[in-house]
């Protein structure tokens, strides 16, 4: 499988949700999104800029107590999950996996580790790395198929 790697550097939260943002307008419905982060690393700052790029007003934030949330966007539904309290999948494995594979929905994953198995092979990762309080690096891996994602955005 061809994928594509590129890396943005933020150096605020608002950079981070911007750049989040940008992605969220080019999303179609289908997509999967594993985050990937330390505790507190941004995945719900970025979250929360790509729910609101896909022109959505849902209110976010970060699903770790519940599971998983969704936010509706005028084309789709936006499926959060986060697996940090999880240590095996259980039946939550069969939603993420059917939610994964739905065209009319967008999966977004964190600490997706213990979920592994049921994440479709065609996905974008996104790494955010902390490097210092306000600034993060965020590497994204993508398939080719997804390189629409990253077309027009600054990278």
């Amino acid at each position: 499988m061809k994928e594509r790697i590129l890396t943005k550097i933020t150096h605020s939260q608002l950079q981070t949700e911007a750049f989040a943002e940008e992605i969220g307008t080019t999303l179609k419905g289908g997509e999967c999104i594993e985050l990937i982060a330390d505790l507190g690393g941004g995945k719900t700052t970025f979250t929360r800029g790509l729910v609101r790029g896909t022109k959505s007003d849902d209110h976010v934030s970060s699903p770790t107590f519940t599971i998983s949330k969704i936010y509706e966007a005028p084309q789709f539904l936006i499926h959060h999950f986060d697996f940090y309290r999880l240590n095996t999948p259980g039946l939550i494995a069969h939603e993420l996996s059917e939610v994964a594979h739905d065209p009319k929905a967008v999966s977004i994953i964190e600490w997706g580790d213990v979920v592994k198995n049921s994440l479709p092979k065609k996905r974008v990762t996104i790494t955010i790395t902390t490097l210092d309080e306000d600034s993060r690096e965020l590497t994204i891996q993508l398939p080719e198929e997804y390189s629409y994602i990253l077309e027009g955005i600054d990278v």
